[in-house]
């Protein structure tokens, strides 16, 4: 299994914008669609990477329990249907309705979407405060498959909950690891 680090885009960076449909509805999604009044997070998943199987139902319950709390999520795929087919939206639709996944979940067909926001792995997190500035870009959690750490969310979790509560993130962050994205 092929191991990639996110960038670390730096902090305080302003969120891209971005229009892309949701796999399940094709409804169009933006930047400013998807934002709550706290902030926003953005995390970059696809199906086949084990990586993101390692957290899918841990994803979903991410997304129950941050609902009505201010925090917009929004799930982006950017990998190449063409080089892997189960990243297609037929195929992100169905891993979003298998896990209840409560959150939009849009293709970047062109990957514009993840140049600009310097993804380059699945998952790849970025947590934006209000003023849609980056205050974290990190992993989900010390948990990865097959070290026996249990998945616990507890990384992301804090920096959700310090947003929630208009506190200072933690700028002491941990890159995420995962598989890298599909180019073109």
């Amino acid at each position: 299994m092929a191991r990639t680090e996110s960038t670390m885009l730096e902090l305080q960076t302003s969120a891209p914008d971005f229009a892309l449909k949701d796999v399940t509805t094709e409804q169009e999604f933006t930047l400013q669609s998807t934002r709550g009044p706290k902030g926003l997070l953005v995390m970059f998943l696809c199906t086949h990477c084990p990586f993101v199987k390692h957290l899918e139902q841990a994803l979903a319950q991410l997304g129950h329990d941050y609902s009505g709390k201010g925090i917009g999520i929004v799930a982006i795929s950017s990998n190449d249907a063409a080089t892997s087919p189960e990243d297609s939206p037929a195929g992100l639709a169905q891993q979003a309705k298998k896990f209840g996944f409560n959150f939009p979940y849009l293709y970047d067909e062109t990957q514009q979407v993840a140049h600009a926001y310097k993804a380059a792995c699945t998952p790849d997190f970025f947590l934006f405060e209000d003023n849609l500035k980056l205050v974290y870009r990190g992993q989900f959690d010390a948990s990865r498959p097959g070290n026996g750490v249990p998945v616990t969310g507890e990384e992301l979790r804090a920096a959700l909950d310090a947003v929630i509560a208009g506190q200072p993130v933690n700028p002491d962050q941990c890159s995420s690891l995962g598989c890298n994205i599909k180019w073109k």
